[in-house]
């Protein structure tokens, strides 16, 4: 996975836009911690308005207890932590909701791809497992496209 960096825009764009046309996801993006950026985001959505400080906090590897105290604000959208995984060798996952919205609630479910993370938000009243498993089927995707990417070029 030496060769994130030379991954094309419109190959990160594909693996997002294959898989909002469900109905459980609303938005996703993936994203960097170096330097902290959005690589492709759904465009009807809000995650490509994540901040570099955004990502920073969320991607941290130091005093993530922090952040089950803090929360997490994801594109100006404040979010609670519900379980920390991320780092977790196997799992590498997090999942959080959404709060203090007018149209309720939504799960949001991160997974670390080698060195890119994929976020994933939830429809309205989805609940975080099936996202989560969701996420996962996404993410093995992503591999597979970043891995013939890679051994192609």
């Amino acid at each position: 996975m030496q060769c994130i960096g030379d991954i094309s825009e419109d190959i990160w764009e594909d693996c997002i836009n294959l898989f909002l046309p469900i109905e459980m996801c609303c938005d996703a993006a993936i994203i960097t911690s170096a330097p902290p950026w959005v690589l492709a985001a759904y465009p009807d959505g809000n995650l490509f308005q994540l901040t570099q400080e955004e990502i920073q906090i969320l991607l941290r590897r130091e005093e993530r207890e922090k952040l089950f105290l803090q929360g997490i604000t994801l594109a100006g959208t404040k979010c609670l932590l519900i379980r920390d995984n991320l780092y977790t060798e196997g799992n590498n996952t997090m999942d959080l909701r959404t709060k203090g919205q007018s149209r309720g609630s939504q799960a949001v479910t991160v997974v670390q791809i080698e060195s890119v993370y994929l976020v994933v938000m939830g429809l309205k009243g989805m609940e975080g497992g099936p996202l989560n498993l969701k996420a996962f089927e996404m993410a093995g995707y992503i591999r597979e496209t970043i891995l013939q990417h890679t051994t192609h070029f």
